[in-house]
């Protein structure tokens, strides 16, 4: 799923869906190309999320992701490199796990002036001297970002190629055409390097996931936020879970997961192949959001019991317009009766105010 609210929260223009695509069943991917940008639509991001450590076994988190939203697509006369035709955001989130810090700095730009933007031809998304830089068949990625407190400098190495989520080329979110998005991931991408920490370095390891979704627009009415959840297992394999909410707190008939096996074959899940059920909470103070911090997911098809949990509740996102919970997370279960652990991160949404995109 991965329906990212704060580019669109956050920027959200003043036009007309008409101007632009939507996502519609049978678009036909092609790589590299559509690894970067799609200006016909009005939405898109891309997400790079990661568990590392290092060789003492100290644990981190990492955030950094790219967003642009289509401000003006008037066609000028006399266009200027200062025109604002695509916002851009980007959102930079440390997780210092066993050194109990919770760490975050956003930027907004513009694409004039090349400030920020995604280019098939440089292969490279970038927002200032945050940087994601791809090979030329995108096997590699090397991350580069830098904020007052911390930084991170990491080659990612694709494990499995990427995995086109939904059906018939669309993640679909809600009834009618055009709430979908195309949608593509990374899901294991093998990471070293280093990250630093009020400047103490440390050499890492560990896991990264790539997501990557351009639209125009996506959720439908009665639907007030998500818990999205991307796991990288023990075995291999790999889950993405979206769990959109209505506003009773029922599930979203349109959630819907994906499960790509050690070999990197993908299998679309619908919402009845998967439970998730919230338990403990955390209570932000500074928003007043209550937010489950841990999750039981069941998914019978393929035998898999588990319990999510995280050792650093405070990952809370703030000061943008939208507040939102995303965070490091650890798996722990059985499939099949045998022990069965992981990693990954967890999105919610809508538990510190309603999620408002596109409409």
């Amino acid at each position: 799923m991965r329906s990212r609210t704060l580019s669109a929260a956050l920027l959200m223009a003043s036009v007309c869906f008409a101007e632009y695509r939507t996502a519609l069943p049978g678009y036909r991917y092609q790589f590299p190309r559509d690894h970067f940008s799609h200006p016909e639509f009005q939405t898109e991001w891309w997400y790079y999320t990661g568990n590392v450590r290092d060789a003492a076994g100290r644990k981190f988190g990492f955030e950094l992701t790219f967003f642009r939203q289509g401000a003006d697509r008037d066609i000028k006369k006399n266009p200027n490199v200062w025109d604002v035709e695509d916002a851009w955001l980007a959102h930079f989130a440390f997780s210092d796990i066993d050194g109990n810090r919770f760490l975050h700095t956003r930027r907004l730009n513009r694409s004039g002036a090349r400030l920020a933007g995604a280019d098939a031809a440089q292969h490279r998304i970038w927002n200032g001297n945050w940087c994601a830089q791809l090979s030329a068949d995108a096997s590699k990625h090397q991350l580069r970002a830098v904020a007052d407190q911390f930084r991170v400098d990491l080659e990612l190495n694709a494990a499995k190629p990427p995995v086109i989520h939904g059906v018939n080329g669309v993640s679909q979110k809600a009834e009618g055409a055009g709430h979908a998005s195309h949608y593509v991931s990374f899901t294991r991408l093998v990471t070293r390097g280093s990250v630093e920490v009020e400047g103490k370095q440390f050499h890492v390891e560990g896991l990264t996931w790539m997501d990557h979704e351009f639209f125009t627009n996506q959720l439908g009415e009665g639907q007030t936020g998500w818990d999205w959840f991307s796991l990288q297992l023990d075995d291999g394999s790999e889950l993405m879970l979206g769990r959109l909410r209505r506003k009773d707190g029922a599930a979203d008939p349109f959630s819907s997961g994906t499960y790509v096996d050690r070999t990197g074959r993908a299998r679309h899940l619908t919402a009845r192949e998967f439970e998730l059920k919230p338990g403990r909470t955390w209570a932000s103070k500074e928003t007043k959001g209550v937010y489950p911090v841990e999750w039981m997911v069941r998914i019978p098809s393929l035998k898999i019991d588990a319990m999510i949990r995280t050792r650093l509740p405070q990952q809370e996102l703030t000061g943008g317009g939208t507040d939102y919970w995303e965070g490091a997370i650890e798996v722990n279960g059985t499939r099949e009766g045998r022990a069965l652990s992981g990693v990954g991160y967890l999105e919610m949404t809508g538990y510190a105010g309603a999620v408002r995109m596109g409409s």
